[in-house]
């Protein structure tokens, strides 16, 4: 599911997110409500509401963040293995 597109997906969502939180802000400042109260509302109803709306861009980052890591643990695995000499490569006959 992770095609390598965990910076583009990540700055979406991100994006999303704050774009969601500008727009709950706005409209509560359209309503009247104080600067700073509308900020804090908005941005305790954005973490709710961005979950429903962008789930898919969500689960995306998710996948990509779950690849990444199982890609880099299953790397450190093999630079300890190799540090430890199993699995090590056979050496190559260079002819000498």
């Amino acid at each position: 599911m992770a095609d390598g597109h965990l910076g583009r997906d990540l700055a979406l969502y991100t994006l999303a997110r704050i774009g969601l939180v500008a727009a709950v802000g706005g409209l509560l400042l359209l309503f009247g409500v104080p600067l700073l109260v509308s900020l804090a509302v908005a941005i305790v109803a954005g973490f709710p509401l961005g979950l429903l709306l962008f789930r898919g861009l969500n689960q995306r980052v998710t996948a990509s963040l779950a690849a990444r890591g199982a890609a880099r643990s299953a790397e450190r695995d093999r630079l300890r293995a190799q540090l430890r000499g199993a699995d090590t490569p056979p050496a190559e006959d260079d002819g000498r």
